[in-house]
């Protein structure tokens, strides 16, 4: 193709192109014009139709609402017909479900109020038959005979006296358990007087084995440090006793190893013709003259709540550590006369109505009668007076204070017994002369060397200078059987108030690798190591489930501490990592009392009081129905596992929520096994929500009924295995696994 045809097509495409441009131009130039002569009454058809269409949008949206309306009321009316219906049904078999629970409940307390009784016969008689020469304390004149026969025995060697002395604290144990049971006024006096009795007894004699130790302080001294100093000690005592015969201006101290105690001593009385104890008594009467002498009293109930064992009430009578406190004995005795008749005034309901259970209350609250007025009390009582101090003589009602420094011993619990720290003149010396030994004999017995005092003189000080008085010093090394979770904290005796205080003592160390406590107080008093009573509340959770037939697992994350309480027949056995502090108690069976006494004393107390909610926030419950909740809770553990609930907090006070379900052998519960029940005063049910739900609901789980007790509740899904296993447990496993739950109260306090 030449170059001159090339030319002529691209003219020809140019024109084209341009036509095209042209034509479209025009057309929208048209459409404009077109638009802009649209007239008045096009635009009012366009906005009619525009209208009408909005209008049947809105129309079709309302009959859609109308319709999902009619759907919902009818969907909510046809839930409230199956309400009505499940409502109703429950109402037909209320009074059966309640009448089986009753007697289920009253057949076990029956069978257990016997057991007891006829096990306090057995150990009366066992008692009678031992003729081991010891008294019984119950019989008022062999235990005179014996207090009398002991004062005048003028016996001084250490090892036959705390031998002695081992022997009436086994007494004083008897009498603790004879006064759960005593009920007339007199009785309790004549036990309370006896109490006072040994345990002064005990006091004098350890003041005269120190005496006797002491007068011979010259003829066992040390070579090498030309004092005297000897550790005895046995399962209830630790006697340490240092005699200063070298007289040394620049003794510091002394620390008796093999015990982990010291002291230290300022120069005056470095010099001082002294000797210094410290008495360890693993037990502690102290503490409970001063709740007797500061405390109000008002009578709690001798029974549990579960109707279980009694656990011991702590002496109320006091122990004398120093020899200005031995007047303090008579004014204890008249101030435990002063409470006997308000002990024996109010006492829980006996007989019949003290058979009825929390069921039995909440049976006729929920029919609309008014609950009789003692039912009621008595419940209340049971649910607050259980303690690991003790549930049975007077409770605590007031501590009186007058100052910060007075230790609140319903917030702090005295643990690992007593440490009696006392300075007396050294007894004179025997002499030897010519063959002969020569030894001054006093009629004093031993006095107590006074410090502080205004003015001391050093003892061959060149200025005879009037000086000050330094405070004195102590280490101590935690006892073995005692769990301290928190740092310990000291409080000393104040002799003249009658009562624990902290003030008076200073440069307070305490290091924890050691397990080693070191402080200095102005003067020697008797200290106890103290810890918060409630420190491991509120529980972090719980479980209970079953292992097998009457065998269950009770496992607690309380706040400082995990463990877990196998239950078997009436036996427990405390389990822990925790082996520090508790390898006494570990992996040894024992009563349920014996082991909360055991476990308060070793510093792991996971059991309230009635002064618990004072001190520890709590989710508050209505006590009957957590009673009612506990007594089935004990019925089904042979086949059923309970646990803790986060909506336990959100569901109301009258309300409980726990997680629970069927579960047999040994292995942990799945996960995915636990359902969520709620339970109130007049019904029980399911419930649709999970532990992982976004909120509470007390939605009925779909397929579900309800049912007036627990028990009947889930014995709609339970295997008749399971339920073979419920109806089978024993009456002791079942008052048992209550006791335990009405001590540690866990779906309050958690």
């Amino acid at each position: 193709m030449s170059q001159i045809e090339i030319d002529k097509r691209a003219c020809v495409c140019v024109s084209m192109v341009t036509w095209t441009l042209a034509q479209g131009g025009d057309a929208k130039k048209m459409s404009a014009q077109k638009a802009g002569k649209l007239s008045k009454a096009d635009r009012e058809r366009l906005q009619k139709e525009e209208d009408e269409r909005r209008q049947q949008e809105e129309e079709e949206a309302r009959l859609q609402a109308e319709k999902e309306e009619q759907e919902r009321l009818e969907r909510e009316r046809k839930k409230q017909e199956e309400l009505e219906r499940l409502e109703l049904k429950d109402q037909e078999r209320r009074e059966d479900e309640l009448n089986e629970l009753r007697y289920l409940l009253e057949e076990n307390h029956t069978a257990v109020t016997k057991w007891k009784t006829d096990t306090r016969e057995k150990a009366k008689w066992d008692r009678y038959m031992r003729c081991d020469g010891s008294p019984d304390p119950s019989v008022l004149q062999d235990i005179n005979t014996y207090i009398s026969l002991w004062r005048d025995d003028s016996e001084a060697n250490i090892t036959p006296v705390l031998k002695q002395c081992d022997l009436t604290l086994q007494l004083i144990e008897e009498l603790d358990g004879l006064l759960e049971d005593v009920r007339d006024p007199a009785e309790r006096q004549q036990y309370q007087e006896t109490l006072l009795c040994l345990q002064e007894l005990i006091h004098d004699k350890h003041h005269l084995t120190t005496e006797e130790i002491l007068t011979k302080a010259s003829a066992n001294s040390d070579i090498e440090t030309g004092n005297m100093q000897t550790v005895v000690k046995n399962d209830n005592i630790t006697l340490c006793l240092w005699a200063n015969l070298n007289k040394n201006p620049r003794f510091k101290g002394f620390t008796f190893e093999e015990v982990g105690l010291g002291f230290e001593l300022p120069k005056q009385l470095a010099v001082s013709n002294i000797a210094v104890r410290i008495l360890h008594t693993h037990y502690d009467h102290l503490s409970s003259l001063a709740r007797m002498t500061h405390l109000r009293t008002q009578t709690a109930s001798h029974r549990s709540l579960a109707g279980g064992e009694e656990v011991p009430p702590e002496t109320d009578s006091p122990e004398q550590g120093e020899t200005e406190e031995e007047g303090e004995v008579k004014e204890g005795r008249e101030s435990s006369m002063q409470h006997q008749g308000a002990d024996e005034e109010v006492q829980s309901v006996q007989g019949s109505e003290e058979r009825k259970s929390a069921v039995s209350v909440l049976s006729v609250r929920s029919s609309g009668q008014k609950p009789v007025e003692d039912q009621e009390s008595k419940i209340q009582t049971q649910m607050e007076e259980l303690s690991g101090e003790g549930d049975s003589g007077p409770a605590l009602e007031e501590l009186v204070i007058d100052s910060v420094q007075v230790v609140d011993l319903l917030q702090y619990t005295p643990l690992g017994g007593v440490f009696y720290w006392d300075v007396f003149h050294l007894p004179p010396q025997a002499r030897h002369v010519k063959g002969w030994e020569i030894r001054q004999l006093l009629n004093t017995g031993l006095q107590v060397f006074p410090y502080p005092i205004e003015e001391s003189k050093i003892q061959g000080s060149e200025d005879s200078e009037a000086l000050s008085c330094p405070p004195v010093g102590v280490s101590v090394t935690l006892p073995d059987s005692v769990l301290f979770l928190e740092n310990p904290q000291v409080a000393r005796w104040d002799a003249a108030g009658k009562q624990w205080r902290t003030d008076g003592i200073t440069e307070l160390s305490y290091e924890a690798a050691e397990a080693k406590i070191a402080f200095k107080m102005d003067s020697f008093h008797a200290f106890v190591l103290m810890q918060d009573t409630y420190a491991n509340l509120p529980f972090q959770s719980w479980e209970l489930r079953p292992l097998g037939q009457d065998t269950a697992l009770f496992t607690i994350n309380a706040a400082l501490i995990d463990l877990s309480i196998t239950i078997q027949g009436n036996q427990c056995m405390l389990q822990s990592e925790q082996e520090k502090g508790l390898s006494h108690l570990l992996g040894k069976w024992m009563s349920g009392p014996a082991l909360q006494r055991a476990m308060v004393s070793a510093g792991i107390n996971i059991f309230v009081n009635e002064y618990t909610d004072k001190y520890v926030s709590t989710c508050g419950k209505d006590p009957l129905t957590e009673h009612a909740a506990y007594e089935q809770m004990a019925l089904l553990s042979s086949a059923c596992a309970f646990s803790w609930s986060q909506w336990n907090a959100k569901c109301g006070a009258e309300h409980l929520v726990m997680q629970v379900c069927e579960h047999r052998g040994p292995s942990p519960v799945p996960k995915a096994s636990w359902s969520l029940y709620l339970l109130g005063a007049q019904r029980s049910q399911k419930l649709q929500i999970t532990e992982k739900s976004e909120a509470f609901s007390p939605e009925l789980y779909p397929g579900s009924e309800f049912h007036s007790t627990l028990v009947h509740m889930l014995r709609d899904n339970m295997s008749a295995e399971g339920i073979v296993r419920t109806r089978e447990s024993h009456y002791l496993f079942v008052d048992t696994v209550q006791s335990l739950l009405c001590a540690t109260r866990p779906l309050t306090y958690s």
